[in-house]
């Protein structure tokens, strides 16, 4: 069953990691995928080639979601190429830990315009796509489990988190009106490019594994299906909602 059949998905920070497995998983599902990407050209050519390869269509569009003007652009690229926006998926997002006391300035700023102000701005020019077109639509924020609980080099990150996780919660009062859809996902510990390093330690990764009760850490494959259901007609009336995908991660007090 090809639950997004006939559907056009936008994805941010697609060249690898989450998007990049939501894109392709999107495309699995029946939908024309359009992918942002910051620098990773490689990286967005073989998504795109990943999903050809499986008989989809996908372009790959370069820009930094931290300027607003990428926002328009990369929306004005899809309407060109597939002819509507139905689901907007805003994955793009950076971590970069540091201890709290000596943040730089330039860190902290960096990771808010990515995470929240490229967030925002993506979310909004997606929804006055959807509202011009006047057929509805999706949009999801991969927020984080970050959103929920704190981190200690993470000062910076997880505010920005608890925010897209906000922003749905407002836009989707602002757009249920247009029978646009706001929702995030919450993932946990995904073995991603993010963590890499910081995973690289093995009593740390052995730690967050027993702190899952699924016993495993999360792979960008399982933000797919989350992803998809939100994006689909069997979500139609789910809206301001948040989807935890952690493994059981935040509920474990023990």
């Amino acid at each position: 069953m090809r639950l997004l059949e006939g559907k056009t998905v936008l994805v941010t920070g697609a060249s690898t990691g989450i998007g990049r497995a939501i894109a392709i998983g999107a495309a699995q599902h029946g939908a024309a995928v359009a992918i942002n990407y910051a620098r990773d050209t490689a990286g967005a050519e073989s998504c795109v080639a990943a999903i050809e390869a499986a008989g989809g269509r996908a372009i790959a569009v370069q820009g930094d979601v931290a300027e607003p003007a990428t926002a328009t652009d990369f929306i004005a690229k899809a309407v060109e190429a597939f002819g509507k926006v139905d689901v907007m998926v805003s994955n793009a997002g950076i971590c970069p830990f540091h201890a709290f006391l000596d943040m730089p300035v330039e860190t902290f700023e960096r990771t808010m315009r990515v995470n929240m102000h490229g967030g925002y701005f993506m979310c909004q020019a997606a929804a006055q796509q959807m509202v011009k077109q006047g057929h509805g639509g999706s949009i999801i924020a991969v927020s984080s489990i970050s959103a929920l609980v704190g981190g200690e080099y993470q000062t910076h990150y997880t505010p920005t988190k608890a925010g897209l996780h906000s922003l749905m919660q407002s836009a989707a009062i602002a757009l249920g009106k247009h029978n646009i859809r706001c929702n995030s996902l919450l993932p946990g510990t995904i073995l991603t490019e993010i963590n890499k390093d910081d995973l690289a330690d093995r009593e740390k990764r052995e730690y967050m594994e027993k702190r899952t009760p699924l016993g495993r850490l999360g792979m960008p494959e399982d933000m797919v299906g989350p992803a998809v259901f939100l994006a689909s007609d069997m979500a139609a009336y789910v809206t301001g909602a948040a989807l935890l995908v952690d493994g059981g991660m935040y509920v474990n007090l023990q």
